[in-house]
């Protein structure tokens, strides 16, 4: 009996590697969170640094305070950044795994899964930045601690902001399919240009202040600098902080509800994808 072989083409194709270009633009083309990723990261980096730059150039005489300011404004932003980020991959991995469905035979509701994701937050954000704190001390002699009762202020503040973020990008990526996955990423450093992070709210142009100062994060940052650099305790910024997290927190809770009603609607808690 004769066995017939499938004949391969083991030469180089550029009709095979063409095949594949299209597949790949097709799957580009329909994920606008991808598109908008590519012009993203270079946009944000270039208002980021050229604030920084600006600030620096005009205010010659902050360098001597600047190392402290810089090392709490990174340890505070890490706060902000793991307290989003830690709502939203414990919520991908559980659409990754495909196990959504399997929850919610369970009666559980909503909002207790999204408790769940926020307390996970906190001990992820602990895990990531305490040690972080340590390493200042250890290698730079300083602690971000001096900051006192305060500090406590700010963590909760922007703890509290990164939960909103993330809750409203977990149920968008329930509703747009893990094609939206992209946003627990971009969304939060499209924050940091006018979150004043390291640098002033007041070096950005007037229209733009009003925009930043519509997020507690620029609250706490503005109120970090009055301790560190005034040693004052601005109580009126962290009651601004709190009314506006107050408010986030329950759009983002509205937001998830919504998705996920949709979801459930149309059974998209069963069929996860892109």
């Amino acid at each position: 009996m004769s066995i017939v072989r499938r004949s391969v083409n083991p030469h180089f194709s550029p009709q095979r590697i063409w095949g594949l270009t299209i597949r790949y633009v097709y799957l580009l083309r329909g994920s606008w969170p991808r598109i908008l990723e590519m012009a993203y990261w270079p946009t944000v980096q270039v208002f980021l640094w050229g604030f920084i730059t600006q600030f620096f150039a005009q205010h010659s005489n902050y360098i001597a305070q600047a190392f402290g300011v810089l090392l709490s404004a990174v340890l505070l932003w890490d706060v902000l950044f793991r307290g989003q980020l830690g709502v939203s991959i414990s919520f991908l991995e559980e659409m990754w795994s495909r196990n959504l469905g399997h929850l919610f035979v369970a009666p559980l509701r909503p909002l207790e899964l999204v408790a769940a994701l926020c307390f996970m937050s906190l001990l992820r954000t602990l895990l990531g930045v305490v040690p972080a704190t340590f390493m200042a001390w250890l290698f730079y002699h300083y602690s971000v601690y001096d900051l006192g009762l305060p500090l406590l202020a700010f963590f909760i503040n922007l703890l509290v902001m990164g939960w909103a973020v993330g809750i409203a990008i977990s149920g968008l990526v329930l509703r747009f399919g893990l094609g939206a996955e992209s946003l627990a990423w971009l969304v939060i450093f499209a924050l940091a240009p006018i979150s004043g992070i390291y640098y002033p709210i007041a070096v950005l142009p007037e229209w733009l202040q009003g925009v930043a100062f519509c997020l507690p994060s620029a609250h706490v940052f503005e109120g970090m600098r009055a301790v560190l650099i005034e040693g004052r305790f601005d109580a009126d910024m962290m009651l601004r902080a709190i009314a506006l997290n107050l408010l986030y927190l329950s759009i983002g809770c509205g937001v998830f509800l919504w998705c996920f009603r949709l979801a459930r609607r149309h059974a998209l808690l069963l069929q996860i994808g892109e």
